[in-house]
């Protein structure tokens, strides 16, 4: 078997495809979506990948996968291949927004780990231990009293132990030693809602216009398909107790709910109302406050479905929550949804930009002018391939890894020809890709760079 798939890497000249054998002892362990490990470049350097295809031939001949890890699902793939497609970025990029937080190192060892504590059990049975203290093979007062709080008290920590009993460790390590007890590591969950201890409370009675709502979202919800409404009420005018309701319904039914909020919003007070409705164990929260860890160990509780609420700002859309049953985007308006950073891409902005720019002289010589107003046409020529860098490292040859590949260039100046036509402004093409000779007059110089 072979697999298809796409190198982990922000350099566009990579955003393709590579083949790789799947060995035998891994042809049931990986799917699409699996992240693997695979030998790349000449330096043959293990690098992080992800399978987005799986085939019975290849035309090449090919390396085999050196080792598999836990990966994204097929659909998470898919909707990685169409954020890639519409957001004129590369696949990878749209991949690591769906990874768990703190896993993207390449060294394994750098990587968030699991948060583990070692707690005490007891080795021997009790009534062992029991015979020991009544025929006084052990005498030490302390002993018998850290051994009867550990009967009580299994999966303690050692401090817990030195705080409730008055002993000290060495008298914990002694037991330890002579095979009384035992520290087990455990894993430890990193919540930011560990301290929460919130009243339960329950579903208010709707108003009128409110169960107006809920009922037309509801009948969607009961066909079991696909509908956006948009909920319009001032600030106090209800809103939020209808999402209460309406992810009331979804867990009912065995649904998971994703609740976007802008930054801002999400306040201590507005994480309370929820917590207080649903509980905090089916709660996860992802923002940017948290530390790393927190939003590994969060991430990790939605994929094992221990969190059937998530509760977030913009990137929590890609919170890998199992049966899905509704989102809810509060302050759909909010800029704070858009993302600056990449994956980035609106040619109709750029159209419309270039359309709007005063650039053109009017009648008492100041550049007051756009291009309909002048009565101009646009003469638009794709430069992608003279996106090069010369910056440190490169010497003195030119670095094109910041370039566009040809068909995702040619698609974007298309798109972007497209748009400003879209505005009754007359564009003109050169062929694409074509070798360029420009011979011009320039009465200026005057230059304006757009960044996108």
């Amino acid at each position: 078997m072979i697999a298809e798939v796409i190198i982990n890497s922000k350099a566009k000249q990579l955003n393709r495809t590579f083949d790789y054998n799947i060995p035998k002892e891994m042809e049931e362990l990986i799917l699409i979506g699996s992240k693997v490990l695979v030998p790349f470049g000449k330096m043959k350097t293990l690098e992080e990948a992800h399978v987005v295809k799986i085939k019975e031939k290849s035309q090449y001949e090919i390396k085999d996968i050196a080792k598999v890890e836990n990966g994204l699902t097929n659909k998470q793939i898919e909707l990685a291949n169409w954020m890639a497609k519409r957001y004129f970025c590369t696949i990878s990029d749209c991949i690591r927004l769906m990874q768990t937080p703190g896993t993207n190192a390449k060294d394994v060892n750098k990587r968030i780990q699991d948060k583990k504590i070692n707690v005490v059990y007891l080795k021997k049975d009790f009534e062992e231990i029991n015979f020991e203290i009544e025929t006084k093979k052990i005498k030490s007062e302390k002993q018998i009293r850290i051994l009867n709080f550990v009967k009580d008290n299994e999966g303690c920590t050692i401090p817990d132990i030195e705080t409730f009993t008055d002993c000290s460790r060495a008298i914990v390590n002694t037991l330890i030693k002579n095979e009384y007890l035992e520290l087990v590591e455990q894993k430890v969950e990193r919540s930011p809602l560990e301290n929460k201890n919130i009243e339960n409370t329950n579903n208010l009675k709707l108003t009128e216009e409110q169960q107006n709502a809920f009922n037309k979202i509801s009948t969607t919800m009961d066909r079991k398909k696909y509908e956006e409404f948009l909920l319009y009420g001032v600030t106090g005018s209800g809103k939020t107790e209808v999402y209460l309701q309406l992810i009331d319904k979804a867990q009912k039914e065995g649904k998971s709910a994703i609740v976007l909020v802008p930054e801002i919003s999400l306040t201590p007070q507005m994480l309370d109302r929820f917590i207080s409705r649903f509980g905090k164990e089916t709660i996860a929260v992802l923002h940017s406050k948290l530390s790393i860890g927190e939003r590994h160990d969060e991430w990790e509780r939605i994929k094992e479905n221990k969190a059937k609420i998530v509760i977030g700002a913009r990137s929590a859309i890609f919170a890998p929550v199992k049966d899905l049953g509704i989102i809810i985007i509060d302050e759909e308006h909010d800029s704070s949804y858009k993302s600056e950073a990449s994956p980035k891409y609106d040619a109709k902005e750029v159209a419309k930009k270039i359309a709007k720019l005063r650039i053109f002289r009017d009648d008492n010589d100041k550049m007051n002018l756009d291009i309909t107003q002048a009565g101009g046409e646009i003469l638009l020529v794709s430069q992608f391939s003279l996106a090069g860098t010369l910056g440190k490292g490169t010497g003195n040859r030119p670095d094109f890894g910041h370039a566009e590949l040809p068909d995702r260039a040619r698609e974007l100046y298309l798109r972007v020809t497209e748009k400003i036509r879209e505005q009754g402004i007359v564009v003109k093409n050169g062929v694409f890709g074509a070798h360029m000779y420009i011979e011009q007059e320039q009465d200026g110089p005057l230059s304006f760079v757009f960044e996108c």
